[in-house]
This record gives structure tokens, sequence and C-alpha cells, in this order.
């Protein structure tokens, strides 16, 4: 019997799925019926492998789901917050990983093709792009002992340290505490110190920055998904192999985790907390470049929407489970309105705004969460979710049939035309049936529509 026969349909716009693999672990999966159907068979042992940690309490699979490490990208898990494991995979590599979304009160219509081009060239002049680049800014100068006050004290540090006009009132978090007591692994199995001049670049893979017009309003948009990029990835793989000297019997090195009896689970919390605050110190510094070259080409200011984290582990209480942990691995958060983490926020009364992208030749979208986000443990997909992978995208596309599909549609990319071809858009799902997925389970509303003008993305 295949483990699709075993999905249940609750009636309520997901499914959910009980075997002997999974105990009593509930595992609830918020798809359409041609998701699920799509969905890799390789997913269920991910499935099996989220629901076996120490102390878990639900796990929840987003639309957006493909094969990830350890457990699949698109996956909520809900662990005991007293006596449960906090887990690797289900952070990942890219700690802090998120998206910036801005505004402006532009219309569309002065997005010529001059001027997409232009944007992404004074984009590129100031932002640095692909894997181990440095910073284009001051910041590739920071001492070490500069950089660890920014990633103690995250964007209130760094607005505070250096001026930066940013109205962090936008933003889920300005930082996670760290313990003062917590040291960087410098010089440790990842070298975290890779990252010490990165801030303010936008690195590679899925990470992008894009021009976008506004269905519903008219006005230009910009979007920009990027992580904590070589300091992230570098505390991330130490913390990975301490959990396998730790615990020899984990089979994998992706199912490494920490229960808090280990000498280490606070160590890794702070590091991911250290890692989030680069993160989103590393999208303020990349949105005010970003806001220049805007204001070069069209002469009018950004103003921020909404800054968000994925690929963290915080605690958080659930309705239903108490107090947990709750690991978004390739999902964001989707708090609505009235939830005590609002309290005394500007989104107070009308949740706030989640971000999800499609890929550079689809529509992305603003949602609103409702009540019923509970279910999933406040969380939906952070994006469209890879239909292909890398490998399969670079040997069943053709490059000059993607270069000139996007010619077509008037979707700038980069300087040159030529479309990553692994991150193009026959690469994802679609963007509108993921998000239908989440309305279908009335988990949110969509308030915006977004359409792709103009793409930057880093080379590997």
């Amino acid at each position: 019997m295949s483990w699709k026969d075993q999905v249940r349909d609750t009636g309520q716009g997901y499914y959910t799925l009980a075997t002997e693999d999974t105990s009593d672990v509930p595992v609830r999966l918020f798809l359409t019926p041609a998701l699920l159907d799509s969905v890799e068979d390789s997913i269920y042992p991910q499935i099996v492998n989220a629901a076996s940690f120490p102390g878990v309490r639900m796990v929840a699979i987003t639309p957006d789901v493909h094969h990830g490490y350890g457990v699949p990208i698109g996956t909520v898990l809900l662990t005991d917050a007293d006596t449960g494991a906090v887990a690797m995979g289900p952070v990942g590599y890219d700690i802090g990983c998120g998206m910036m979304s801005a505004s402006s009160e532009v219309p569309t219509a002065a997005a010529t093709p001059d001027n997409r081009l232009r944007f992404n060239r004074e984009v590129t002049r100031r932002i640095a792009l692909g894997p181990g680049r440095a910073s284009r800014t001051p910041l590739k100068d920071l001492t070490r002992n500069e950089f660890e006050a920014i990633i103690r004290g995250g964007a209130g540090y760094y607005v505070e340290r250096y001026g930066a006009k940013i109205d962090r009132s936008r933003s889920e978090r300005d930082a996670i505490p760290v313990d003062d007591r917590w040291q960087p692994p410098w010089g440790g199995p990842g070298r975290p110190e890779r990252g010490v001049p990165q801030l303010a670049t936008l690195g590679g893979g899925n990470h992008f920055i894009e021009l976008q017009g506004n269905v519903g309003t008219d006005r230009l948009y910009v979007q920009m998904h990027s992580g904590s990029r070589g300091f992230g990835h570098g505390l991330a793989t130490n913390y990975f192999h301490l959990a396998r000297a730790e615990n020899p019997t984990i089979k994998a090195l992706d199912l490494g985790y920490f229960t808090p009896d280990s000498p280490h689970y606070a160590s890794y919390l702070n590091a991911v907390a250290a890692g989030a605050n680069f993160a989103i110190v590393n999208r303020f510094a990349m949105f005010e470049q970003i806001a220049l070259a805007f204001e070069e080409v069209f002469h009018k200011p950004l103003s921020l929407v909404y800054e968000i984290s994925h690929n963290l582990v915080q605690r958080e209480l659930s309705p239903e489970f108490g107090w947990v942990h709750v690991h978004r691995k390739g999902a964001t958060r989707a708090f609505p309105a009235g939830h005590d983490s609002l309290k005394g926020t500007e989104w107070e009364h009308a949740g706030h705004p989640i971000l999800i992208p499609g890929s550079n030749h689809d529509t992305s979208f603003i949602l609103r969460a409702t009540p019923t986000a509970a279910i999933s443990g406040y969380s939906v997909n952070h994006g469209a979710g890879r239909r292909m992978s890398r490998g399969a995208a670079r040997k069943t596309l053709k490059q000059v049939d993607i270069d000139r599909d996007y010619r077509t549609a008037g979707i700038v990319v980069n300087l040159d035309g030529n479309v990553p071809i692994d991150e193009s858009g026959d690469a994802y799902k679609s963007s509108r049936e993921v998000v239908g997925a989440v309305t279908r389970a009335g988990l949110a509303t969509v308030e915006h529509e977004l359409v792709p003008l103009a793409s930057i993305k880093g080379n590997e």
C-alpha cells in the first residue's frame, strides 16, 4: 500500500496521515488533491523522520513541500518546549533565511524595459551576488568585535550604531536574544568566520531581488529573499557535527538534534539566534542599497512593507499543544489578528503580512493569517516550492527556450538576460496553486498579488 493511500481528507481543506511509522504524532498535510498527487514518494520517509524526534507534538506539511535534508522543505515541526528536542534538519543550514517586501508610489508603467534594466544595473552595482562574495559596502571591513556586536544586537544595534534609516516597526523582530556567555565557534568545522565580510550580500541559489508590479494598486514593489550566508551555514555545520559526535546512533547528519540534557542544547539555540540576527541585518543592509538604487531610477522612495525570517526554531504557545518549540523549515510564521505576540505592534488588529514569493516567472502574494492558522502551528509555505531538482532542470530545460520565454514576458533577468536555468519558472510549482492550498484550508486570505518585472539572481 502506498503511503498516499493512508492519507485521509479531513473535509476542512487539509489531509491527515497516520501510519505505524508516524505512531500517534498528528501529521497534517496542507495540500490540494493535485499537489498531493504530485508529491514525490521520497517525501514519506522524510515525514517519518520529522515525526520521530524526541518530544514531537505535531508535524505540518506546507503546500510548497519538496525533498529536503532529513525532513522535507516545507515542514513545520512542533516539539515540547521543556522536554523535547531542538532538531537541526528542520532548521537547516541557511539559518534565518527570510523575506523582505517594500512598496512605492511609483506607477507600474514607469518600469519601462530600459528602467527595468537600469534598476538591475544599479542594484548589482551596490550588492554583491553569488556564493562566497564579500560586501560592496563598508561592512566588508568589520572587525571581529564589531561583527559580534551585530550578531548579538541585531537590527536594533545596527540602526543605532550606523544610523540606518529603517522603519524597524515593520520587521518581525529587531533581534533574537543571545546569551552573553555564548561564543561563536570561530575556526570550527563550518568556518563561520566566512560570513564576517558578507553583510549586505545576496548569495546564490533561490535568493533573489525582484522588481514587481502590484496587480491591485498598479504600483511598483520590490521583494528580496536572502539569509545568513557563510556565517549561518558555518554555525549549522559546526552543530550538526557536534550532534553526531554526541549521539553516534543518529543515522544521518541531517537528523541531528539536542535534548535539554545535552551540553549543546542552549548553545545551539544561541547559535540559531545569532545566525538569525545576521540574516535580519543582512536584509536591512541590502534594503538600504536597494532603496538607493530604486530612487536613482524612479526618483521616489521605497517603503518597507515587512521583513520576516524562515528556517528558525522558536518557543511559542500553541492553543492545542501548550508551550512548544516551532521549527519552520522552508515555512513562514503566520500570526493572525489578536495573537498575543502581536500586542503593541501595528499588526495587532490585522495580523502581520505573510510574504510568499513565486518563481521569477510567476505571481508572488502577500497574505494575512486567520485564527484557523493555529492548526498548522501558525505557519504557511514560504514560497512556491520546487517541482524538479536542480539537476533535473539542467538536464531537461533548454537555455535558449527559457531565455526567450522571459524576454517575451518582458521580465529582465540580471544584466544579460541569461536565466539561471535551475531557478527558472519551469523548475517551480504554480504559486497560485500553493497559495490556493493555504486559502482552501482557511489559514490565510490574499491581500496583494505581485507580478515580476525584473529579476536579480546570484549565479552559482
